[in-house]
């Protein structure tokens, strides 16, 4: 494919994207997948464009006063300095510039308001500067970086050090997580296949492929899983005999880590309101030797039962996943933030219902805004005045991350993870 082509099929694919609420690297598979003709080289080019334009939409949108998927395209490629008469000539590439668009590349830029140098929606401003404060445009610039690759030691089949000898012996650029002692971390400067990416994400490495395919990966010694969500997965204090709730369980990866933890001795019930999203633990329970993990796709059967520790990954705004998913910024609304706030409320209550006295409830979200966070377990506390706030601190036994004090706030300038959110919630 030519450039000009290219940028075509870039056009197409954000018009699209704008039509759906896939992952950004999920959608552009089966769009590729579709489209044969389109190489490897083609893929990734394409894919590079579409994820460049997600991470810098504000700015591109400020310049053309336009935020249409062909002036998103016309404008980075102003600013990668393409010669636009060969890029935009119609043919099998985009039509001629407009004297609408020259003017707009022609104009000298107006002073950058906060939310377009932060690259975030204009109404979530309050909300981050809840969170952030005089840090705001330090957090915001992190958050626009790619993410590195993470990687959770299975301890019920090898040790950080035998698995990081393992990797750096099949030619993997590998290093030890700075706070999580089960953790391994492949830096974003160092990517396989000379710089090469997977094609349309540019937050997975190609190297992150070749460790899915590797045979530590099938015998179950690791999981990938950033940092921040290992810290919360430890910070929960699974131990061996427990009986463990996982309410919103997901694909499973806290069950899997805390069925780690707790040295396959005990209880897990992995729950969650859509069943699909469970499919994929059986084979991961499987993998990883966690013999204690159980799955229910219905409140039947155990929705009086009573636990030890009930862990809530709560459904949220994803605003901590924005270097990984950069499209995520410009879906999220505030009827769907309120929406969000009302789906944790309820299962913070029903967490509540199945904690047996003197257990606990991890809540936790992969969100920075205090208002799915803080807010949220100030609203159950007032409403549930059999629980109190608990100690994370006391569930740590390492020196402790940036963040976590009473609670644990993460985020990519401050942990160098992704942002997260953990508190506690013991039941007297």
């Amino acid at each position: 494919m030519t450039p000009a082509a290219r940028l075509q099929m870039a056009i197409e694919i954000l018009e699209g994207l704008g039509a759906t609420q896939q992952p950004l690297d999920r959608f552009l598979k089966q769009w590729f997948r579709s489209r044969r003709f389109a190489g490897s080289a083609d893929r990734r080019a394409i894919g590079e464009t579409v994820f460049a334009i997600q991470r810098s939409r504000a700015r591109l949108a400020h310049r053309m006063g336009c935020e249409s998927a062909r002036a998103l395209v016309v404008a980075l490629a102003a600013e990668q300095g393409g010669d636009m008469t060969a890029l935009f000539s119609g043919g099998y590439g985009p039509a001629p510039l407009s004297e609408a668009e020259r003017a707009a590349l022609a104009r000298t830029p107006d002073a950058l308001p906060d939310w377009v140098r932060g690259e975030y929606p204009p109404w979530l401003e309050d909300e981050l500067k809840r969170a952030f404060g005089e840090r705001l445009m330090a957090e915001m610039a992190a958050m626009q970086a790619r993410a590195p690759v993470d990687l959770r030691v299975n301890t019920l089949k090898a040790s950080r050090p035998d698995v990081l000898a393992a990797l750096k012996a099949d030619g993997f650029a590998v290093e030890p997580t700075p706070w999580s002692p089960v953790g391994i971390r492949i830096p974003r400067e160092h990517r396989a296949g000379a710089e090469r990416r997977s094609p349309g994400d540019q937050n997975k490495f190609e190297g992150s492929a070749a460790l899915a395919k590797s045979a530590l990966f099938a015998g179950g010694a690791f999981e990938f899983q950033d940092e921040a969500a290992q810290i919360a997965s430890l910070l929960a204090g699974a131990r061996p005999g427990m009986a463990v709730l996982d309410l919103a369980a997901g694909a499973g990866g806290k069950a899997l880590a805390m069925a780690a933890a707790m040295q396959d001795r005990g209880r897990i019930l992995a729950f969650d309101d859509r069943p699909e999203r469970l499919a994929p633990l059986a084979e991961r329970a499987a993998r990883a030797g966690a013999d204690v993990i159980a799955m229910a796709a219905r409140r039947d059967g155990w929705d009086k039962d009573l636990f030890d520790l009930v862990f809530l990954d709560a459904p949220c705004s994803g605003t901590g996943t924005w270097r990984r998913q950069p499209e995520l910024r410009w879906r999220l609304t505030p009827e769907r933030l309120a929406d969000l706030t009302r789906i944790q409320d309820r299962l913070l209550d029903e967490a509540a219902r199945h904690t047996r006295p003197g257990g606990m409830i991890l809540y936790a979200t992969c969100s920075v805004l205090p208002v799915e966070n803080q807010d949220r377990i100030a609203a159950f506390l007032a409403r549930q005045p059999r629980f109190v706030r608990v100690n994370l601190m006391e569930n740590w036994q390492a020196v402790p991350p940036p963040g976590l004090a009473g609670d644990f706030r993460a985020s990519p300038a401050r942990t160098g993870t992704d942002g997260f959110f953990a508190a506690g919630l013991g039941r007297s």
